[in-house]
Order: structure tokens, then sequence, then C-alpha cells
């Protein structure tokens, strides 16, 4: 991926998760990664995409946990924060913004969650009990009302949101695993598809934030296992061909930068919405 993402002149954001950051074998790539230039955000350090479940404590000791390994090897404290699975709650932000992150990046605008929840439970071998517990994921219906333009969580001063963008009006996903999946079946479709969704952006206003998976970077020759991931029966160097592609047509109408960089515009003064927590609240009992 860093050589990928080197030949291209990219600097991007990725999203670690704390116990991968904790282990020796990994702080290698870790410091890597901050080497050449990439920010590193939070991902939270058990992976658990039910932190809806979780206690104040337990979510403060996520984030801190995480914090420390990043922080300790790379010297970066992280400022942004992605939730697994797009989880979140109202103390995640809390604790987010007192421990003085810039940024969250949690949200998932689309109405496709529930979909995407049944294709993962069909295709992945899990017991009743993990089932129940991973019954939130990729959030409910309602996440498609959700805005797609960065906003404020509780104030003028409260938390950057920066959405993960699905298309304009339709709301459906074009992050790459999708436009990957789509190529199984035809990469013209796929590419169309996504320069179809950045047209849509351009209308809309709306400056994407594309989320890429490691997983979009390895394929069925490289025996990772995973067959219930979207296009992992794909091989590599295709997958490698349509990622260099997307992100060729994402640079040719946009300034691609780190999230950090996305967040201090809006957080500098470009117009945008704030959003209370408590009107998701009342949109969700309707």
């Amino acid at each position: 991926m860093l050589d990928f993402l080197s030949v291209r002149n990219l600097r991007i954001t990725f999203f670690v998760v704390g116990q991968d950051a904790a282990l020796e074998k990994n702080h290698a790539a870790l410091k890597a990664i901050s080497a050449n230039g990439h920010e590193i955000g939070n991902h939270s350090f058990s992976h658990e995409p039910w932190l809806h479940l979780y206690t104040e404590q337990q979510v403060q000791e996520e984030i801190e946990s995480t914090d420390f390994h990043i922080s300790s090897l790379t010297g970066q404290h992280p400022i942004g924060f992605r939730g697994p699975g797009f989880s979140f709650t109202e103390t995640v932000l809390a604790v987010l913004k007192q421990r003085g992150y810039l940024y969250d990046a949690s949200t998932f605008p689309t109405y496709l969650g529930p979909l995407a929840r049944l294709y993962y439970f069909l295709n992945a071998n899990l017991s009743k009990e993990k089932r129940k517990s991973r019954d939130a994921l990729f959030g409910s219906i309602w996440e498609g009302l959700r805005p797609l333009k960065p906003y404020r969580w509780g104030g003028n001063d409260g938390l950057v949101e920066i959405p993960v963008t699905t298309m304009p009006l339709l709301r459906i996903p074009i992050h790459l695993s999708y436009i990957l999946y789509l190529s199984a079946f035809s990469s013209g479709l796929a590419l169309s598809y996504f320069r179809s969704a950045l047209a849509f952006c351009r209308l809309a206003g709306v400056s994407p934030s594309i989320l890429l998976h490691p997983l979009d970077f390895l394929g069925a020759d490289d025996g990772v296992g995973l067959d219930f991931f979207p296009a992992m029966r794909l091989s590599y160097q295709h997958k490698l061909k349509i990622v260099g592609d997307v992100l060729g047509l994402l640079c040719d109408h946009y300034q691609v930068v780190r999230m950090r960089e996305h967040a201090q515009c809006v957080a500098e003064g470009s117009a945008t919405s704030v959003i209370d927590f408590r009107t998701r609240a009342l949109v969700k009992n309707l």
C-alpha cells in the first residue's frame, strides 16, 4: 500500500486498531506508515463494532490504550477517530472531545446498512451470540438521513464530523470495496459508477471522503481467507488496477489530502452545519 500511494504522491489517513499497534511484529509497519507522511487515526483498541454496549469507562480505555500505542511508536497523537463497523455513541464523541480530538469519521449516510449487515451475516460463520452482539452493525435505515457534508456535533466548537461519502440523493455506497465488487461483473461498469458518483458530488457541492480497506489491496491469490468480504475472489492484480483507476479519477477532480487537513479546513471557518446528537435520537424514534 505504501509503495502504491508513494508512486501517486498521495498522503492519506490510516485508522489503526490498538491491539494491532500493540503487537511487536507490526511496529515496523506502523512506523513506516508515519515515516511516509501518512496520518494515523484511532480505530478503537479491540475493533468491536458494538460501542453502543460499552460503558463510559470501557470507551475511555479503548481510546486511551490505542492513543498510547500509536503515539509511543510514531510520535503522532491521533486527532481523528473511526468507529469499527461505523459504530459510535454520544459517549464516544464526548470522550474524543475530552481527549482533544479534532474530528470523528464514523457516520455512514446510507439506507443500505441493514442489507450490508444481512450480507455479512449470510456469508460469515457466526454463532447466535455473535450475531446478537452485531445487531447494530452498519447502522439502521435511518442512517441515510444523515448529512453528507461535514458538520459539527453540539455547537460551534464541537467535534467535526466527516461522513463516509455515499452517492448524493441515492445514498448508496461508493467506497472502494463496492467499486471492486462491481468490477467482478464489469470493470467498465464499476468505473462508470464511480464517475457518476463524483459527478453527483460536484453537483451537490460535496467534497468526497473515500474509504479504502486493507483488503482492497489483497486478492484471492494472497490466501488471506475472509471470502465473505466483497471482491475477495478477485486477483490482487485486478484489484490494484481498479484501485489505481479510481484514485486517478478522484485526483482528476479533487486535491486529495489527509483527513486532518480536511477537518482543519472545516474547523477554520468554512460554512458547516451544527448537529445536536438529540436530533439523531428524534429521527430514529419517528
